[in-house]
């Protein structure tokens, strides 16, 4: 059986699959709010051709809007890959509850690989962050969508 933590991480992993589809990054995150999928979003930068399309930044602007506030008290999201400064400071400002990671990301995170930005305690808020749920998964998804980025570069190369 899983925990419920795991059954919204999966969500997470659809929306990121919807962004490799579309050979964007794979990240994905889905927003909870009284245990039901308020938002959902994945990483579309190169789709949209803005540094703002993040999946966080997406399903933020979806559940602001179904809360009808910018707040979002009472929320926790699942992301696949942990946020990076501009998403980890997004997810402070909305005073998002909860964030829950499925894998670290040691050269961009923000929620303690690099810096921590959703514990500080110079802010006014604090999220509440867990992570490796589902890591494996996450983490799998995203090397194999670099994987094939780099063949494919190294193909476009050769043919050259």
């Amino acid at each position: 059986m899983l925990s419920n933590d795991e059954k919204y991480m999966k969500e997470a992993i659809k929306q990121a699959k919807k962004a490799y589809d579309l050979d964007e990054v794979p990240i994905g995150c889905v927003i909870v709010y009284n245990d039901k999928i308020i938002a959902r979003g994945y990483n579309r930068r190169n789709t949209d051709k803005t540094t703002l399309s993040h999946a966080e930044m997406i399903s933020i602007n979806k559940a602001a809007k179904k809360l009808g506030d910018w707040r979002l008290e009472g929320c926790t999201i699942y992301i696949t890959l942990e946020p990076c400064q501009m998403c980890a400071g997004a997810l402070v400002q909305a005073r998002i509850d909860r964030a829950v990671v499925g894998s670290m990301n040691p050269k961009a995170g923000c929620a303690g690989s690099v810096i921590n930005l959703l514990q500080m305690r110079e802010f006014n808020h604090q999220v509440v962050f867990e992570k490796g749920i589902l890591e494996e998964e996450c983490t799998n998804l995203l090397q194999k969508y670099f994987k094939e980025l780099r063949e494919r570069k190294k193909q476009q190369k050769k043919n050259k």
